[in-house]
């Protein structure tokens, strides 16, 4: 059987995307397809699918072949591959996810993608632990391009408290403390397990976190981010320690579509 799919990146963050409204591809070896020697590769699969109330429904597979929470540039590659199917008309689209319903705004391969608020943040020591679709802890340090940050997060990862879930361990450098304010990051994703070029939950958590470790008047704030595979911005409301109105900004470009024997 042909498996028709269209690779897609956002900022490095690469995905197999299937066209599944009919449902003809239920059963996926989704770790084959994914390893970048024997597969297509990618750091996870999406399949686009109908769902009623939405444009779509989005449903993600992390590149172990496990299903996973929400993947923010997945989510606005999706976005980008739904439109060019004429999936909804027009720039603006509500779809499902797993962490719930999300609104996107799409310019050509420029997609904007509400994430969902969050209302609560833990400290451990000087990190921050908090979920913006899925769970992410955040370390702020200095000069992070030249870490070796997988062993460093290996250790977070897999420690007493997160071992059995699994966590997304990120690093965090200030770019600027000042409008307009930037930070550099780099992630360790679970379930790819391995750090990947970008990670859009992992941006907007530690835009967040940057909210905190500056404390940050309460306002509306815009947040570059730099990470290895290109630049996002995060935008956010805060108030009384609560964020909401936060929405994930960058491109998201198809790369090349193709067929594989399944």
């Amino acid at each position: 059987m042909k498996l028709h799919f269209k690779k897609y990146q956002g900022t490095g963050n690469d995905f197999v995307i299937i066209d599944n409204r009919e449902h003809l591809y239920d059963l996926l070896d989704v770790a084959y397809l994914c390893h970048p020697k024997f597969g297509i590769g990618g750091d996870g699969l999406m399949l686009l699918q109908n769902k009623v109330g939405y444009d779509f429904e989005m449903v993600y597979y992390n590149s172990d072949g496990n299903i996973s929470t929400m993947c923010g540039n997945g989510g606005r590659c999706m976005v980008d591959f739904a439109k060019r199917l004429g999936v909804f008309d027009g720039h603006t689209t509500k779809f499902l996810a797993v962490d719930g319903p999300h609104d996107a705004i799409w310019d050509d391969d420029f997609v904007e993608l509400k994430m969902q608020d969050v209302t609560q943040i833990s400290r451990r020591g000087r990190d921050y632990v908090l979920n913006t679709g899925s769970p992410h802890y955040i370390v702020f340090a200095s000069a992070i391009d030249t870490m070796e940050i997988v062993d460093e997060a290996t250790l977070i990862r897999y420690n007493n408290e997160f071992s059995d879930e699994g966590i997304n361990v990120n690093f965090v450098e200030i770019l600027n403390g000042s409008e307009p304010l930037q930070i550099l990051v780099r992630t360790y994703e679970r379930g790819v397990e391995d750090e990947t070029l970008s990670c859009g939950t992992g941006v907007t958590a530690s835009a967040i976190a940057l909210s905190e470790q500056l404390a940050l008047a309460d306002g509306d704030y815009t947040i570059g981010i730099q990470t290895p595979g290109g630049n996002l911005v995060v935008k956010f409301h805060k108030e009384a320690g609560t964020y909401t109105d936060v929405w994930l900004c960058g491109p998201a470009t198809e790369v090349f579509s193709g067929e594989i024997d399944i």
